[in-house]
């Protein structure tokens, strides 16, 4: 069968206190497009009729509705930058919008934190497709991609983070 591949274009806003660069210290935003592959966990040959493992639709409705209502127009903070206090002091409700990740949230990170959720979420759909890669463009000239296979090798350890749940939350 062949791969499956769709893309879906967010805005975000994000900071980096970790010692990146001075400019990404500052809260600043981008428009990200993420684009991913998927492939039928179980091969087989087109059979003539309907000719495809899943129709586009159902293969991307959920993926979709994560980044549609999760991730666009969201804040993305490290679980330890003092924003994320502030946030929950003063705009408790506002809070709740907040993408918190393990460290800075570098396009490096969200690439494997979303790869990761996208897997859990197509687990949860039955096992039908698997992602076998992401990219995440951060900018139309910077952009990272991911193959599965990477995933455990750079996916953050510990816990039942957000990013390995097959929901909607991302905190």
């Amino acid at each position: 069968m062949p791969d499956l591949v769709f893309t879906r274009r967010f805005s975000m806003g994000h900071r980096l206190i970790a010692g990146g660069s001075e400019s990404c210290a500052l809260p600043h935003g981008h428009n990200e497009f993420v684009s991913v592959r998927l492939r039928a966990a179980r091969r087989r040959m087109l059979d003539g009729a309907g000719n495809m493992v899943i129709p586009f639709a159902d293969a991307k409705r959920r993926w979709h509705r994560f980044v549609d209502e999760r991730l666009d127009h969201a804040l993305q903070l490290g679980a330890t930058d003092p924003l994320l206090r502030w946030f929950e002091q003063h705009e408790p409700a506002r809070a709740g919008r907040i993408v918190v990740t393990p460290g800075d949230p570098t396009t490096e990170l969200m690439a494997c934190l979303l790869l990761s959720k996208l897997s859990a979420m197509l687990l949860d759909d039955g096992d039908r497709l698997r992602a076998v890669s992401l990219r995440l463009e951060e900018t139309p000239t910077n952009a990272v991609e991911l193959d599965a296979d990477a995933l455990p090798l750079l996916l953050p350890t510990g816990g039942g983070g957000w990013w390995r749940r097959p929901d909607m939350s991302i905190r």
